[in-house]
């Protein structure tokens, strides 16, 4: 059964244009290109810190090999996690997994 990962992310002070430029540019095409389905990314309206974005994963087997894919790679380890911790306080990471209603529009 499918279901989501919403994570919250907390940038660093002044950092969020830079985070959400990184973001957009440089770590969704990437996950992207691993096979990670992103349904979308948000900032908050009211809290300057807040970035929020959406995954879809068809199965945790799925979610598995894809998460190996991604963070296991030398890509991901030589040239964007050390820029990640940079922009974000990963201390503050916040995943919650999601399944969907049945009448959801996402499914």
């Amino acid at each position: 059964m499918a279901f989501f990962e919403l994570r919250q992310y907390r940038t660093k002070p002044g950092q969020r244009e830079n985070w959400v430029k990184y973001m957009e540019e440089t770590v969704i095409p990437f996950q992207i290109s691993k096979g990670m389905v992103i349904i979308g990314n948000f900032v908050g309206e009211e809290e300057e810190d807040l970035y929020v974005w959406i995954r879809r994963f068809e199965s945790e087997e799925e979610r598995e090999q894809l998460y190996q894919a991604v963070y296991d790679s030398e890509q991901w380890k030589n040239e964007i996690a050390d820029r990640v911790g940079e922009l974000i306080d990963r201390t503050q990471i916040n995943v919650t997994r999601l399944e969907a209603t049945p009448k959801s529009v996402l499914q």
